[in-house]
């Protein structure tokens, strides 16, 4: 246990989800480490690269000096190369080398998390912001959510479904609703006075409304709104690809309900990954 209550939670999360990561992977045969994911030009190898790079920066492990290659088509910006280099520097390892390095990060962070005396409110720095900072209570929360998604980029792709429900997807669906307000106010472009109603079903089922006020900016609340001006129905898992970029709107047509306003709903589709 920490010793501040507060974070127990994020810490729980993370890792029953990096627990699951291992325990999705350990098994697997040389072979399933190349199958592709939906985090573009990431094989089931990469992501688990990823979290483990990230982890390591965590730790305060300095970066690898690594030169990426020029024909990475996926690497289009300064946040995708930052990110690339843990990424690349394992895409030579074994089975038996990438599973060796999980557990061994897995026991190191857990260690470094049950140990930690440092204040909720603590500033940390945030190894994939460029520098930035964030509180230690945040750090663990994205950390948590993090993780959670990538566990699913890999159940997506070996085809093993579950842990929809669990903590950190809890922890992930407060985060992307907390972007709504955004997505519609600002980025989707709706007018004031506008409703948008998100009616979504499965293993983790909510409705909430956004609402844009008369000086355009964005609320959300859990009320139901009579009449809204768009309405989208969708399952959880639909719903977590699309706000992490995973999918586009038009390819998961046929998962999505939409009513009222057709326009504005696609509209709000179109922009609804929050996560690069």
């Amino acid at each position: 246990m920490t010793v501040h209550p507060s974070l127990q939670p994020a810490i729980d999360a993370w890792t029953q989800s990096i627990e699951s990561v291992h325990e999705l992977v350990k098994p697997l045969a040389e072979s399933d480490w190349n199958r592709a994911t939906e985090c573009p030009g990431w094989s089931v190898r990469d992501v688990v690269s990823h979290i483990i790079g990230v982890e390591c920066e965590m730790l305060g492990e300095p970066r690898p000096i690594h030169t990426l290659p020029r024909d990475l088509r996926h690497v289009t910006d300064e946040f995708s190369r930052y990110i690339e280099v843990q990424v690349d520097v394992r895409r030579c390892h074994t089975a038996p080398e990438m599973t060796s390095e999980l557990d061994y990060t897995i026991i190191r962070r857990s260690r470094q998390l049950r140990n930690d005396q440092r204040s909720p409110q603590a500033s940390v720095r945030w190894p994939l912001g460029g520098g930035s900072e964030r509180t230690l209570e945040r750090t663990l929360a994205m950390r948590a959510f993090d993780v959670w998604a990538h566990e699913q980029d890999l159940r997506r792709a070996l085809g093993v479904p579950g842990n929809l429900d669990s903590p950190a997807a809890v922890i992930a669906r407060d985060m992307l609703l907390a972007a709504l307000p955004q997505v519609v106010a600002q980025d989707s472009g709706a007018r004031p006075g506008t409703t948008v109603a998100f009616d979504v079903h499965g293993p983790l089922e909510f409705l909430r409304t956004v609402r844009v006020g008369p000086q355009g900016r964005g609320t959300i609340d859990g009320s139901v709104s009579l009449g809204p001006t768009a309405t989208l129905i969708l399952d959880w898992e639909t719903y977590v690809r699309l706000a992490c970029g995973r999918v586009r709107a038009e390819s998961v047509a046929d998962r999505v309900k939409t009513e009222g306003d057709q326009e504005l709903a696609w509209s709000v589709l179109r922009e609804f990954a929050v996560t690069p």
